[in-house]
């Protein structure tokens, strides 16, 4: 539904309706300490759509998001008065509406693959929780002249760097093959923590050989195939213990920063070949 102030003349959903008409709601609510919440649509960039000036008025902006061929849905804030932005909760579409999802790292790799080339676990930061995810890649063959790089639930110029690295640094022969690569779940993961995972992901699958089951993956991968720490190292580590996790692949560099010994191994690889052989063997 729309709502309008008949005292103003212009159109419902114009700048001056949408300011007064969210002013008016927020006189009302903040005498009596009741939450309003205000419904609209995104465009098809995944913003507000509308005036940017409804955003400067409330006190948060959450975005409720997920695919509609999936089951799980990602509640994140961008704006938040009172508190971080940095946080998210994991709900799942039920036949009741949605459920909390208290431990997304066991739901998200629920149905993972111990077996099939091309698949690992990255453990990624959503705010200040750790989340395991599985990462999925294909490598196949190109048909045409100009191979394909697809991604989901990850940035696809990301992926093409990080194919253009593993060509490079590497000797993959990926310059004949399309890449495909996926986050199961619906995911969608922004940081580049999971490059690690993702380019191990990728030569499992051209070589065809499955990535130890009980390994996690965690490590940014710059231009020349180095791995690069990343930040809060021992709390992904710990995730990935609680979850029967053995080992661990990581940045030689980011060992510095871990504040004790941890209850798996951890595989310390300077570069992306390091890691390629300790994951693959």
């Amino acid at each position: 539904q729309t709502v309008m102030l008949d005292e103003i003349s212009s159109a419902a959903g114009s700048v001056s309706q949408v300011r007064e008409c969210t002013s008016r709601l927020l006189q009302w609510a903040k005498p009596r300490d009741i939450p309003v919440f205000v419904i609209g649509h995104v465009t098809k960039e995944g913003t507000i759509a509308g005036p940017r000036v409804l955003e400067h008025i409330v006190d948060a902006v959450l975005y409720l998001e997920g695919e509609r061929f999936h089951q799980y849905r990602i509640l994140r804030a961008v704006k938040n008065r009172f508190g971080s932005t940095d946080e998210v909760g994991v709900f799942e579409m039920a036949d009741v509406g949605l459920r909390e999802i208290a431990n997304p790292s066991e739901a998200f790799l629920e149905e993972r693959s111990l077996t099939a080339a091309g698949s690992t676990v990255a453990v990624t930061m959503e705010g200040t929780r750790p989340i395991l995810v599985e990462v999925q890649a294909l490598a196949t063959p190109t048909a045409f002249g100009l191979p394909r790089r697809s991604a989901n639930g990850l940035d696809t110029s990301r992926l093409q760097l990080l194919v253009a690295v593993l060509q490079k640094r590497v000797g993959l022969g990926l310059g004949t093959h399309d890449v495909y690569a996926n986050v199961v779940g619906g995911l969608r993961i922004h940081e580049p923590a999971v490059d690690l995972a993702v380019a191990i992901a990728i030569a499992s699958s051209i070589k065809d050989i499955p990535v130890d089951r009980a390994s996690a993956m965690i490590g940014e991968i710059g231009l020349s195939g180095e791995l690069r720490s990343v930040n809060q190292l021992d709390r992904r580590i710990n995730e990935a213990a609680r979850l029967g996790f053995t080992r661990a692949v990581i940045p030689s560099g980011g060992a510095a920063s871990l504040d004790r010994a941890h209850p798996i191994e951890i595989v310390r690889c300077a570069g992306i070949s390091d890691a390629i052989e300790a994951a693959l063997g």
